[in-house]
Order: C-alpha cells, then structure tokens, then sequence
C-alpha cells in the first residue's frame, strides 16, 4: 500500500489511518533494525540523488506551500523557515549524504567487562524501533528526520506542519525512492497524510506502536505534546538564546560574534535573542549596536543602555522572555560574569548561550555554572546546529536534563541492551 492510498481515505477514517501507518511502521522498524550499514549509506546516498532529480518537483511544491502561506498571513519568520530555493534544497541533498558518511550508530560495544565467573557482558546500541516526530513549518526537517530516523535503523512516522504539507510530501517521495534502491522497506519513513490537528492526539496515544516523541516547534507545540502524551518525550523547546560581551572581550571579536549570532539568520532557534554586555565593557557597546541596526535589526534596551544609545527601544520584562525569531534583539547591561550567569539561568530556555572573552577564568565559570545543553565561548549560538557539530544533521536540540540532551543526531536515536556470552554458568 502507498501513501496515495492513505491519502484518499476520508478524514472520518483518521484513526484507522494512523492506526495503519503504525501497523506498517512497526513492521518497517522489524526489518530495519537487522539492514546492514551498506543499505543504510545506500539509500541515503539515492535519497540524496532523488531530492536533486526531483528538484523542480519539491521546489514547485514549496511554492504551493508558500503561496498557501501568504495568504494565511505567516509571519516573515515562519516564511523564511518554510521557504526552499536551489540552495537550500542541495543542502538538503548534501546533508543525507553526510548522514550516509558517519559512522553506524548500531552495533556499536558501548561498554564491556568480564565477571570473575567468566561471563562475557557488552552493552550494545540498537534501535529505538519507531519514531514519531512532530515539527513546524520547515520541510528540511522532513529528510533530516528521515535520514536520521534510517541511519540509525529506526521506523519514522512524520507529522510535518500543515504550511509545508506540499513540500513534506514531496520530500517523502525522494526518500521512498532512496529507500526502494537500498531494497528497505518504503514504510520505514511515512509522512501522516492529513493537515487536521487530531492527529497528533492520535500519535501521542500510540504505545505499544510508537517507542518515543519527538516535538520540534514552538511552546505551545511543546506543553500540548508533554501534557497529552503516553510516550517517552524528547522535548526541544524554545531558543531563547543569549550573547554575554565580557569586559574582557576582544571588541573585534565581540562586533562580529553578536552580529552573525543574532543576524545570520534571524528564524533558526540558535539565533540569540538577548544580549548582555558586561558593565566594564559599556565603550564597546556603540559599535555592535550601529552594526546590528545598520543590518535592519530592531533593538530594545535596558535604561543603562538607553542612556548610550538613545535610539535603542526601552525593553520591558517580558523582552527577556520572548524568542523574537525576528530582527530584533533585546540588549541589557549586567555586572559581570556573574551577572550574566543569573539572568541566563533566570530568563533562558537552556538551549544555546556564548561568551565572548579573552579571560579564561571567566570563561570556565560560564561554562561551568550555565545550565544549557550547548554553551559556547568566542563563538556564535548559530553554531548550534547538528550539522555544525558532525552529525550531518539534528532533529532538535533536546534541552531537557535526561538524555539527549543538545543535537539529537542518529546517534541519539538508538538505545542499548546487554548481551551476555556464557560456557554453562548457573548461578548458586
């Protein structure tokens, strides 16, 4: 059965079509668990060919999506989240293929030892079986996920968001066919053919069929999926991503680190929303803002802040609070290290936060005592990327404290069991 077949079946029939792309899942997840690393990196490496073969395909399919999305009134952020062009799609392409390189996150001997009374014991990684995974908006996540999801031999049951239904569509029918030319089972990777938002109800209540949940989006996303759901929970939650300019600073270093963390690219959740600036290091201040504003962004201040640069916005509490996912920046002065340790671990959302300095004592102490799953010093938080890290690509970036915690890459994605070799041992 295709995803065609699924399609046609009237909205009424919801829960038997979850119920059947679970069914088939399950059965995926059964055969893949056993494919050899060579299917695997042959499947992605087709995956890859596919998504250029099919390019005008899943580019015209994304400006079906976008046309869509214009007149539903998204906001510039969630556009540019949802948009592909030629450049983004061969990143697509070229990410599969670097998921194909990596090593093979299954089979890996985790731990080993030998009990006095010669049992051999290894703990191995395997599979998780199924994944569900429920994002927003960015169809890149469809072959991330799906590409992931394979390397580490794990069935995915996708839930895209309803403004990239086209574009997702598209993108599952590249992966099929890399898939199909491995000779995997097509089921391993489906997308839920439907925009209604039951069926995320439907997926969260799945035990049994689905092994874990993967929610990818906003907040609101985030609760309704840790409040509904019967399954183990990998929670990627807001960026609310920080930049602390330590007096120590170098100012070349401090200009260019807070310009490309906040404007590179304003609608990835590494994207750092607040910047704090150390009291001793208030002169270098007017540069960074003048390069930030000169790069259209929109910025709000504290009244030390407003009292350099008088342009700035006053900013009011809830700025410390708020992921922008736009061109704007919230910016405060603090005392020092310590400072800039309290209003993070106050206000942040334990995803990304940067130091730039030039002290190594200040340095370590941020890294020791802020309580986020990535902490950077002398780089920018748009580094927090899976990709950026050597996995190939991420399906999130977990912050909760039990792992996973950070990028979630194919690694991330498999469990472990022990095995246990004996010669005739009972035990007394």
């Amino acid at each position: 059965m295709n995803d065609t077949a699924l399609i046609a079946k009237p909205e009424t029939d919801l829960a038997a079509t979850i119920a059947e792309i679970g069914r088939r899942a399950r059965e995926a997840a059964t055969k893949l668990a056993l494919a050899s690393p060579e299917a695997k990196e042959t499947a992605l490496c087709a995956a890859a060919a596919a998504v250029r073969d099919r390019a005008d395909e899943i580019l015209a399919a994304n400006a079906a999506d976008l046309t869509e999305a214009g007149r539903g009134g998204l906001s510039p952020a969630l556009t540019d989240r949802l948009a592909l062009d030629p450049k983004r799609l061969q990143a697509v392409a070229t990410g599969l293929e670097d998921i194909a390189a990596l090593p093979d996150p299954v089979g890996r001997v985790l731990a080993s030892s030998t009990r006095p009374n010669g049992l051999r014991i290894e703990r191995v990684s395997v599979p998780l079986g199924v994944i569900g995974i429920i994002y927003e908006s960015r169809p890149n996540v469809t072959a991330d996920a799906g590409g992931l999801a394979l390397k580490s031999g794990n069935a995915a049951i996708l839930r895209g968001g309803s403004e990239s239904f086209h574009s997702s569509r598209a993108l599952i029918a590249a992966l099929g066919d890399g898939l199909h030319a491995a000779g995997l089972p097509e089921d391993a990777i489906q997308l839920v053919p439907t925009r209604d938002r039951a069926a995320v109800g439907l997926m969260l209540k799945m035990s049994g069929i689905i092994d874990i949940i993967v929610p990818r989006g906003g907040a609101s996303l985030i609760e309704r999926v840790q409040r509904e759901s019967r399954l183990p929970v990998i929670a990627h939650l807001e960026g609310l991503c920080h930049t602390y300019i330590d007096g120590a600073a170098d100012p070349e270093k401090a200009r260019q680190i807070a310009l490309n963390a906040k404007m590179r690219r304003v609608s990835v959740c590494g994207a750092t929303e607040t910047l704090l600036v150390d009291r001793r290091a208030k002169p270098m201040l007017p540069p960074i803002l003048a390069d930030l504003r000169r790069a259209g962004c929109e910025l709000r201040g504290d009244p030390e802040v407003l009292t350099i640069d008088p342009a700035t916005a006053p900013a009011t509490e809830q700025d410390w609070l708020t992921e922008y996912l736009d061109a704007i920046l919230a910016v405060r002065i603090v005392d020092g290290v310590g400072g800039a340790i309290e209003h993070i671990n106050r206000y942040g959302s334990h995803h990304t936060d940067a130091i730039v300095t030039e002290d190594e004592a200040a340095a370590e102490r941020f890294l020791r005592e802020i309580d986020s799953a990535i902490v950077l010093v002398n780089a920018s938080t748009q580094f927090a990327d899976g990709g950026e890290f050597g996995m190939g690509a991420e399906i999130g970036i977990s912050t909760q404290r039990l792992p996973p915690r950070g990028p979630v890459g194919a690694a991330e994605l498999t469990t472990y069991k022990y095995l246990v070799r004996g010669n005739g041992q009972v035990r007394p």
